[in-house]
């Protein structure tokens, strides 16, 4: 196994959005089998480090690809691009008075108890983000809009705070 490949080199993979998600989980578990400190329990303790590291390395790479945000953000820095989610919060308009409006159905539906308007907000959340990811793919592997990718990924970014958001409601009208 070769340190310097790149996730999708190190998976055997094209290096695109779209993915054969079995295809991964099956290498993923062939190259764990291969390198998983396990194997190597009564082996030299220099050994033991390497597949350590190597392991360390497969687990990180796997965890990437394998999600579809960690994948777009990846592919994004393979082409020296770096998306700057902690800096540039630009969103467009329209998108930032949608989600306006959506956090404050929720906090209207957490104040009143209204589950049924979770579940809405949240089926309402899973559209968006789904068309969200369709745009996403067009733009990293048919026209390699590497700029705009960065927008919509961050707009994918926003998206899952969002969420995170409606669960924690959703979980605290359980309990």
């Amino acid at each position: 196994m070769d340190l310097n490949q790149n996730h999708f080199e190190l998976f055997g993979l094209p290096p695109r959005f779209r993915l054969d998600l079995p295809r991964l989980d099956s290498r993923y578990r062939e190259l764990q089998r291969e390198v998983h400190p396990d194997r190597f329990a009564a082996a030299p303790q220099s050994e033991q480090r390497v597949s350590m590291q190597l392991s360390t390395r497969v687990n990180e790479a796997y965890q990437t690809l394998k999600s579809p945000l960690g994948r777009a953000g990846y592919l994004l820095q393979l082409q020296g691009l770096d998306p700057e989610f902690e800096t540039n919060t630009a969103m467009p308009a329209g998108f930032l008075g949608e989600q306006l409006e959506l956090r404050e159905a929720l906090e209207e539906a957490v104040e009143t108890g209204d589950a049924r308007r979770l579940a809405s907000l949240s089926d309402q959340l899973r559209r968006q983000r789904e068309s969200l990811l369709g745009k996403l793919e067009t733009e990293l592997d048919e026209r390699q809009a590497w700029s705009e990718a960065a927008d919509t990924l961050r707009q994918l970014m926003f998206l899952e705070k969002f969420g995170e958001e409606i669960s924690d409601a959703e979980e605290g009208m359980e309990a």
